[in-house]
C-alpha cells in the first residue's frame, strides 16, 4: 500500500512539472491559472499599432475585431435587456434571416421591478446569460437603471421604476446571474436618459445633489456590487458633452470616483468626436454610420471616430498612446473575463427550466390594483366568457426597438384563457380596437367598439386585455408617448364595456403609467406589465386564482400627466433640442407627490392580493445609533468596516389572515425631521417580499446604519448625516404607512 502510494505522489509530481513547463513555455495571456492583469499586460506588449486600433471599435454591427495573430477573440455583443436579439445582417439593420435564433423572451425590467424579490433578478440574470453564452454572446447589452421620470418616455418599461434603492437592489444579481455564465453585463444608459424625443440632441442640466442622489446610485451599485464589466454610454449630453465621451461622468465619477475598470461602450451612433472620445472615456466605439457597405471604402468601419482618425493622429504626433493603451487594456480585460475565461460554461437555450424562470418573474410582476370582489374568477360559475381587446390576441415581444425579440414561444391570453376554461364555459371573443400607428387611424374604430359592448351585454363575465403595446409612441424604444391616455380609443371602448357589463375585468398591458378615466365604475383592474414567453399563461393564472398576485408597483400611477413633476413644471417639451433643465431635483415620484401633496391613483410600491396580512407590533433593537464620520468619496475601506459595525435592527410580524397563500411587501421609509439641506419627506431604504400560507406568521427583519440617514452635499462633495431625530416608517406602500419608529443618531 505504501509502494503505491509513492508511485501517486510522484506521478502527480511529474504531471504537475509538465503543465509548470508548459505554463513557462507558452505565452502568459494563453495560461489560465495566470491572473487577468497578467494576461493582459502580455497581449498589450505583443500588440501592433493597428492591431490596437482595431480592438476599439466595430467591425459589424455587433461585433469588434480581436487579434487573429495571437489567438485573441471577437466581441460579439447583443441587444438584450429580456432576451437575445435575433441575428443581424453584418452592415445594416434588419434579420440575417437565422431560423435558429428565436429565443425566451423575458418579462421587460419593470415587471422585475414590480417583483420586488432580488432573488428574481438573480434568475432572471442567469437566463440571459446563459442564452447569450450558448449563443456565443460574450457582451449582452442590458440592464437599463435610468429613472422614471416622465410616464411618456418611451423606454421606461426597459428599467427598473423611479426610485434608486428598488433599481440598486435588483440590478445588482441581475448583473450576477448574467456574468456567472462569463458574459459581460453591459448597464444602462450611463447617464440622464430619461427621455426619448430628441436623445441624440438634448442637454441635461441637473445639480449635483440630484445626480448623485437620484440619477447615478444604480449605476454605482452595479459596479461596486455587481462588479458589471461593461457600461453602456447614452445618447444625450451632460455639461454641454456628449454622455459617449463624457469627462464628467466617465473619468470624473464611474472610472475615477468608481473605479470602474470595465469597458465603456457607445450607444449606436452615440460618438461625435475623435479627440473627445480619446480623452473622455470611450472604450469601445459602436454604430457609427454603420449601413457601410453604401461608403466608398473597402471597410467603412475605418473611418469611425476611434479608428483611422485616432490612429493618424498617434501617427502624427498630436496624442500619445496612454489613452489606447488604457482602452485596450479594458477591453483585453472583458476578452479574459468572457471568452477566454477559464472553465467557461456552453450555455443553454430556450429550455423548460427557463420558460419556468420566465413565468415565475412575470407572475410574481403582476400587480392587482383594484378588486371587488369580482376576482378570483370560477370558469364553472359562467356559461358565457367574453375576451375583449387587441393585447389578447397579440404577441408583446417581437417589437419596442432594440429589444425586440423573437421569442421560441409567447402564449398568448386568448389562448391561455381558453385552454383553461375548456368546456366549462363558453369562451368569446371581439377585437374591440385595432392597434394602428399615429396618423394612420383605421375607419373601422366605432363598428369594432358597438360590436364588443353588444356582446358584453350578453355575457355573464368580460375580460378586456388592452393596455400599451411595444410600437412605436408607446412602449418602445426612439419616441415618447403623445399623451397620457390610453391608445387606440381604449377610454371610450373601456367606459362603454362597463356600461354594459359591470363584471368586466380589465386587464392592462404596460411598463409604464397612463390616465383611468373609467376607474372607479370597475370592479377589478390588473396592471398585467408584459410577461415574455409566458405572458397568457400567467395572466390566465391570475385571472382563475391559480395565482395570487403579489407585484407592487415600481413607479407612481398618478391621476393626471401634470401630476408629474416635468410636466407640472412645464420642463417637458417635445419640441425641446436643447436644454433641459432638472428643475424638481430631487423630487420625481412619490417624493414629488409628498412634498406638493397629491394624491396618486396608484401610490409607489402599492399592489392588493386575494388574501389579507395583519401586522403585529415593529420592535427596534436601540433607538441611538452612534454616528461614524463624514464620507468623502470615495469611500476608504476602514470607513466601511467602522460603518459595518454599527448597526440597529428593526423586526415585525405579519401573518396571513386569509385563506390563500399569499406574499405581503414591507418597506421601510426614512425621514429626516430635520437637516440643513432640504430633503424628500421619506425614501426607500429597505423591503422584505413575505411568502405566508394562510395563518402563517413571517418576520420581516431589517438592518440599517448611518449609511441609510446620509445625503450628498454638494458643497463638500461628499455624503453626510446629521445627528439628530429620524423617522423609521414601515409600510405596504410610500402612502400606507402602518408603523413609525424614532430613531436618534448621536
Amino acid at each position: 500500500m505504501c509502494h503505491r502510494i509513492i508511485l501517486i505522489l510522484a506521478l502527480s509530481y511529474l504531471m504537475a512539472l509538465s503543465l509548470y513547463g508548459q505554463s513557462k513555455s507558452s505565452p502568459v495571456y494563453l495560461y489560465d491559472e495566470a491572473s487577468v492583469e497578467e494576461r493582459v499586460k502580455d497581449v498589450l506588449s505583443r500588440l501592433t499599432l493597428q492591431e490596437k486600433i482595431d480592438l476599439i471599435h466595430a467591425q459589424s454591427k455587433f461585433s469588434s475585431k480581436g487579434v487573429p495573430r495571437l489567438g485573441i477573440p471577437e466581441n460579439w455583443l447583443s441587444d438584450g435587456p429580456f432576451g437575445v436579439r435575433p441575428e443581424n445582417l453584418w452592415d445594416k439593420w434588419g434579420s440575417a434571416g437565422w431560423t435558429n435564433d428565436a429565443c425566451t423572451a423575458l418579462p421587460p425590467l419593470t415587471c422585475l421591478a414590480a417583483t420586488w424579490n432580488p432573488e428574481l433578478a438573480y434568475n432572471y440574470g442567469k437566463v440571459l446569460g446563459e442564452e447569450a453564452r450558448y449563443r456565443n454572446k460574450n457582451v449582452i447589452l442590458g440592464p437599463g437603471v435610468n429613472m422614471f421620470r416622465t410616464p411618456v418616455n418611451g423606454r421606461n418599461f426597459e428599467y427598473m421604476g423611479e426610485d434608486p434603492y428598488l433599481a440598486s437592489k435588483m440590478v445588482v444579481p441581475y448583473i450576477r446571474g448574467v456574468q456567472e455564465s462569463k458574459v459581460a453585463a453591459c448597464v444602462k444608459h450611463f447617464a440622464l436618459n430619461n427621455q426619448e424625443t430628441h436623445r441624440s440632441k438634448i442637454n441635461v442640466i441637473v445639480d449635483d445633489r440630484t445626480l448623485y442622489e437620484i440619477y447615478l446610485p444604480a449605476f454605482k451599485a452595479a459596479v461596486l456590487e455587481g462588479g458589471v464589466w461593461s457600461v453602456m454610454a447614452s445618447y444625450n449630453r451632460y455639461k454641454g458633452q456628449f454622455c459617449c465621451h463624457n469627462e464628467y461622468l466617465i473619468n470624473n465619477i464611474l472610472k475615477g470616483e468608481w473605479g470602474f475598470d470595465g469597458v465603456v461602450v457607445s450607444d449606436w451612433g452615440g460618438t461625435k468626436d475623435t479627440m473627445q472620445a480619446i480623452r473622455n472615456g470611450l472604450d469601445l466605439e459602436f454604430g457609427t454610420g454603420t449601413d457601410g457597405m453604401l461608403m466608398d471604402s473597402d471597410n467603412p468601419y475605418d473611418a469611425y471616430f476611434m479608428a483611422n482618425p485616432y490612429k493618424n493622429l498617434i501617427e502624427d504626433g498630436v496624442v500619445g498612446t496612454e489613452e489606447l493603451d488604457d482602452k485596450v487594456r479594458r477591453v483585453l480585460r472583458m476578452i479574459f473575463r468572457t471568452n477566454m475565461a477559464k472553465d467557461r460554461p456552453f450555455g443553454s437555450f430556450v429550455s423548460e427550466e427557463h420558460f419556468k424562470t420566465c413565468y415565475d418573474i412575470a407572475k410574481e410582476g403582476v400587480v392587482l390594483l383594484k378588486n371587488e370582489g369580482l376576482l378570483p374568477l370560477n370558469a364553472s360559475d359562467y356559461k358565457t366568457i367574453l375576451v375583449v381587446g387587441d393585447n389578447a390576441s397579440r404577441t408583446l415581444s417581437n417589437a419596442g426597438g432594440s429589444s425586440m425579440l423573437k421569442p421560441a414561444k409567447e402564449v398568448l391570453t386568448l389562448d391561455a384563457i381558453r385552454k383553461y376554461v375548456g368546456d366549462k364555459a363558453e369562451v368569446k371573443y371581439a377585437r374591440g380596437y385595432q392597434a394602428y400607428m399615429p396618423g394612420y387611424e383605421p375607419d373601422n374604430l366605432d363598428l369594432l367598439r358597438q360590436e364588443a359592448v353588444e356582446e358584453a351585454k350578453n355575457a355573464d363575465v368580460v375580460i378586456y386585455v388592452g393596455g400599451l403595446n411595444r410600437w412605436s409612441y408607446q412602449d418602445c424604444e426612439g419616441r415618447d408617448r403623445l399623451g397620457y391616455e390610453l391608445p387606440f380609443q381604449q377610454d371610450a371602448l373601456i367606459a362603454g364595456l362597463l356600461e354594459a357589463n359591470p363584471n368586466t375585468v380589465l386587464m392592462l398591458h404596460g411598463g409604464t403609467s397612463f390616465s383611468m378615466p373609467w376607474r372607479d365604475k370597475a370592479k377589478s383592474i390588473v396592471y398585467a406589465m408584459y410577461g415574455g414567453s409566458e405572458n397568457g399563461s400567467v395572466l390566465s393564472d391570475v385571472l382563475f386564482g391559480e395565482i395570487n398576485p403579489s407585484g407592487r408597483l415600481p413607479f407612481t400611477m398618478a391621476e393626471y400627466l401634470d401630476d408629474y413633476p416635468s410636466h407640472a413644471l412645464g420642463i417637458y417639451d417635445p419640441d425641446n433640442k436643447e436644454d433641459v433643465v432638472y428643475e424638481e431635483g430631487l423630487y420625481i415620484g412619490y417624493r414629488w407627490m409628498n412634498e406638493k401633496d397629491i394624491k396618486p391613483m396608484y401610490p409607489f410600491g402599492f399592489g392588493l392580493t386575494y388574501t389579507g396580512f395583519e401586522w403585529g407590533e415593529p420592535s427596534i433593537s436601540s433607538n441611538r445609533l452612534k454616528s461614524v464620520q463624514e464620507v468623502v468619496l470615495p469611500d476608504s475601506d476602514s470607513e466601511a468596516k467602522a460603518r459595518d459595525s454599527k448597526k440597529i435592527k428593526i423586526r415585525i410580524p405579519v401573518t396571513n389572515i386569509g385563506e390563500m397563500r399569499g406574499a405581503e411587501v414591507v418597506q421601510l421609509y426614512v425621514r429626516d425631521v430635520e437637516a440643513y439641506l432640504p430633503r424628500p419627506e421619506k425614501e426607500l431604504k429597505r423591503f422584505c417580499k413575505l411568502w405566508l400560507e394562510p395563518g402563517e406568521t413571517g418576520i420581516a427583519e431589517f438592518e440599517l446604519q448611518e449609511d441609510d440617514l446620509r445625503f450628498f452635499d454638494p458643497q463638500k462633495h461628499a455624503w453626510v448625516s446629521e445627528k439628530g431625530e429620524f423617522e423609521i416608517m414601515l409600510g405596504s406602500s410610500s402612502e400606507d404607512i402602518r408603523e413609525t419608529l424614532k430613531l436618534i443618531l448621536v
